[in-house]
């Protein structure tokens, strides 16, 4: 986080116990603001533009308006705000309605302290995130969608053949090990090619690799 400048985050979620005990843990991180708790998609949509904050934290199923619905509304009218969806496990089809709609990121629930800093961040660079449980099934279904990656600054990344060759086998699902025997290369190797990768794509995980490589025709299925 910026230590010259609070990034004002939004909460919405129609639980109160996880609302309440999300603003505790973020409101006690340096560099955030929690400026708001919303418990529907209606009061969402109205406290964003009153206080127009850098991100927004929520809940896909909320009563009386949906996250989806309040992140389309928003993105449409309040473009400058970045939208991360809270979701539980097993709603791949809500979590691509989500980004299709205009979410920057999303995480489970259950997400750990370091990985909901590391997200906010991270859409706050305008770097889309994903979270940390990600399937392969669901980064390819998100390739797969109408979800439109959002362009960090920066020149377009440029892959060699041999960065293509192990961008494909990690779509393929198969590990460094694996990669390392097929290519005739060490691990270590294989590892300091994947570094390279995760960087030239801004991305943070496999399910970042694997949505870039579908979306930029690296990887088809």
């Amino acid at each position: 986080m910026n230590p010259d400048y609070n990034t004002r985050v939004l909460l919405a979620d129609d639980h109160e116990i996880y609302l309440d005990g999300l603003q505790a843990m973020l409101q006690k991180q340096p560099g955030i603001e929690i400026v708001g708790l919303a418990s529907n998609g209606i009061e969402c949509v109205r406290m964003a533009k009153n206080l127009r904050p850098d991100i927004i934290l929520t809940d896909i199923m909320m009563p009386m308006m949906d996250g989806i619905a309040a992140t389309k509304h928003l993105t449409e009218h309040e473009p400058g705000i970045s939208i991360i969806a809270l979701t539980m496990f097993e709603q791949d089809n809500l979590i691509i309605d989500m980004l299709e709609a205009g979410a920057k990121g999303y995480l489970i629930k259950n997400a750990h302290k370091s990985e909901i800093l590391e997200a906010i961040e991270s859409v706050q660079k305008n770097i889309p995130y994903y979270c940390r449980s990600t399937t392969t099934r669901l980064a390819r279904l998100i390739g797969q969608s109408r979800y439109q990656q959002s362009k960090p600054t920066g020149d377009t990344a440029i892959f060699s053949e041999r960065e293509r060759e192990i961008i494909r086998l990690i779509c393929e699902e198969k590990t460094t090990r694996e990669i390392a025997e097929m290519l005739f290369m060490g691990s270590r190797t294989v590892e300091g090619y994947r570094i390279k990768i995760l960087e030239k794509m801004k991305v943070h995980s496999v399910a970042g690799i694997v949505i870039y490589a579908i979306k930029h025709q690296i990887y088809k299925l």
